[in-house]
């Protein structure tokens, strides 16, 4: 089970998946259980801690009215929050009317209670506390991503919203319209009746090389998005009315006030990091656009300015790995195809989380329980609608831990199952922490850490496993290195921009009447892409991204993309391993398997400075990593674009 991470529209006790761009993983995910005490004002305005017991003359409570509280309310909340957890499973795979009501009930009564909660926490703000008092108090507070009001219709109103919102998502399909197609020279036989899942379009949009029907497939999903605007207006404007009774301006300031530091603060250490890797992306960017004009002529894909969104692979532009057979040089070999390794090897699904969790026990982690196996959804059901964004979930907050995906057998897939179990074994091993520490050290710890088992998916771990025969030579390296480019940097402006575009919607600094303008905006400026067709606030593409309407907050996702490498590069090292980055597995090495299990059973129970210090030896955030793993590349995109015009 999770811990107060309320995403309303699904409660939470599922941990996101990496979000890699099949919008599969990604998820209904956690809310971080954030320490900082500074982080919000009025924790930053507390008084300095005295020892526990000790009487505060203004307020009339004491350290031990503070830990006899923060007791009873952890055994609260994680009674209930095991009730919210099935209530929210049952309705991400059985979407219908009785499963979203049965979950939006389960959700006010838990965001009801952690409301009270949270109110009553405040009431603590003038004592004189111990440091972990004063931190668990604070979490107790910034422990909902859509706090309710006091008031109790409005509580009911935001979990009916958010089940809503989430229901619509999972639900949507694009249903072509064939004589429209047809006349508009767009379309074929072959999809006439058809209507597309977004599992079915993702993968078309990861094969096709027809700009039509791309563009056709992308306009079209996007349809399930213009009846959410209302609702997600709404929901909005009840979150910030629940953040200011908690002593925020708004959601923005909240949500940004859960990283040890304050919330401007945080939001320019954000910037500073993009900074560091942005000429990386701008090179990157430079180089693909070439590839794609030289496919697809200046008419559909133009040799300078911004990139059409629907030809990079995905349905969000927001990685591209899809289209390396296009970025590739022709004498770019790649050093091997995942997807066909996995197909050839015959594996099944469940084979394929089984070949995860085996990375898992080799570093020494304890085998999943047998309930895992029982209760996880590997494969899309045939007879009902379900939620497809591959997550991680923990149930109870001991042992029932379990994924939710529709697996393809493909490399992707592959990768993200042990992403994805980079969640469960998290959730595992800190399971004997209080119930407001059964969390990452921060939200973005969370993801990176799947990722960064993700990145020991090398030539040298295939081979370990069976998937290969030989490690291909150091030759090949530049085409593994593009294909990890293509997703890895392509992320990491779209990783910063969801959450810049809500903060914006969150201050009232963006309006209703301007949230999908504001939206390209962001797109334009920080991808370097456009939409393929003229878009207007009668759409409101945001919507057409899991995370906004599941209210997954996304940060999380660039911090990830940047501690990833950290941590990679920290456990690497513990492993005595002295090649380039990019080469480096730690699987069944015992040494980095004792570090890394170390740090993740801290969970949330210190500030994440320390969880990183604990791991890496820094207490910062460091893209030196991330330039470090890419150095060859960037080596050959600067000389690639040497006579090019880059930039947007």
């Amino acid at each position: 089970m999770k811990k107060l991470a309320l995403v309303i529209a699904a409660a939470t006790l599922a941990v996101a998946g990496c979000d890699r761009g099949s919008d599969k993983p990604e998820v209904l995910e956690t809310e971080v259980a954030t320490t900082a005490d500074n982080a919000s004002a009025d924790a930053a305005a507390a008084p300095a801690p005295a020892a526990a017991g000790t009487q505060s003359a203004s307020t009339g409570t004491s350290g031990a009215d503070a830990k006899a509280f923060l007791d009873s309310a952890q055994e609260r909340l994680e009674k209930m929050a095991e009730e919210v957890s099935h209530a929210s499973w049952v309705a991400s795979t059985y979407i219908n009317m009785d499963s979203q009501y049965t979950e939006a009930l389960a959700v006010e009564r838990y965001t009801a209670l952690a409301v009270e909660l949270a109110q009553e926490a405040a009431k603590f703000d003038g004592a004189d506390l111990d440091p972990e008092t004063r931190r668990m108090l604070t979490m107790l507070k910034q422990g909902l991503v859509f706090p309710a009001p006091k008031d109790p219709k409005l509580t009911a109103e935001l979990a009916q919203i958010g089940s809503k919102l989430q229901g619509m998502y999972g639900a949507g399909k694009y249903c072509p319209d064939q004589k429209a197609a047809e006349q508009e020279g767009e379309g074929s036989a072959e999809t006439e009746g058809k209507c597309y899942t977004l599992t079915e379009m993702g993968q078309i949009m990861a094969n096709s090389r027809d700009p039509k029907q791309l563009k056709d497939l992308w306009v079209g999903w996007r349809k399930v998005a213009p009846p959410m605007k209302p609702l997600y207006e709404r929901q909005v404007e009840i979150g910030n009315a629940g953040a200011n009774e908690l002593g925020y301006d708004n959601l923005s300031v909240m949500w940004r006030s859960k990283y040890d530091m304050p919330a401007d603060t945080f939001a320019a250490d954000m910037d500073n990091q993009w900074n560091k890797v942005k000429p990386l992306y701008e090179a990157l960017h430079c180089h693909v656009r070439a590839k794609l004009n030289e496919h697809y002529g200046d008419e559909v894909a133009p040799a300078t300015g911004k990139i059409p969104a629907h030809l990079l692979g995905n349905m969000w532009a927001q990685e591209w790995g899809n289209i390396y057979d296009i970025v590739k040089d022709d004498d770019m070999q790649a050093p091997y195809d995942l997807t066909q390794l996995v197909v050839d090897s015959g594996m099944s699904e469940k084979d394929m989380v089984k070949t995860g969790e085996t990375f898992f026990t080799s570093l020494g982690f304890k085998p999943l329980p047998e309930t895992f196996w029982e209760r996880s959804q590997f494969v899309q059901p045939r007879d009902r609608d379900v939620v497809c964004h591959a997550s991680a979930w923990d149930l109870d907050g001991k042992d029932d831990i379990r994924i939710k995906m529709c697996i393809n057998k493909t490399g992707e897939d592959l990768i993200t199952v042990h992403h994805e179990l980079g969640h469960n074994f998290y959730q595992r091993i800190y399971s004997d922490q209080p119930f407001l520490y059964k969390e990452g050290a921060n939200d973005g710890f969370h993801e990176a850490v799947g990722d960064t088992i993700a990145l020991s998916i090398t030539p040298k771990y295939l081979k370990q496993i069976g998937l290969m025969d030989e490690i291909p030579g150091e030759d090949k390296d530049l085409g593994y290195l593009m294909q990890q480019a293509l997703d890895k940097i392509a992320f990491l402006p779209f990783g910063l921009l969801v959450d810049k575009w809500r903060w914006q919607v969150f201050n009232g600094e963006v309006q209703p009447g301007d949230y999908n303008k504001a939206w390209w905006k962001l797109r334009e400026e920080y991808q370097g892409i456009q939409a393929p067709v003229a878009r207007s606030e009668a759409n409101f593409d945001p919507g057409a991204k899991y995370h906004i309407p599941g209210n997954t907050p996304y940060a999380r996702y660039f911090l990830a993309r940047i501690q990833q490498f950290q941590f990679h590069r920290a456990l690497c090292e513990a492993a005595g391993e002295t090649g380039p980055l990019h080469r480096c597995s730690i699987f069944k090495n015992e040494a980095a398997g004792k570090k890394l299990r170390n740090m993740l059973a801290m969970g949330a129970s210190k500030p994440w400075p320390d969880a990183m210090e604990a791991l890496t030896g820094q207490r910062e955030l460091d893209a030196s990593a991330i330039v470090d793993y890419f150095q060859p590349l960037m080596v050959y995109l600067q000389e690639q674009n040497k006579d090019r015009e880059c930039g947007w």
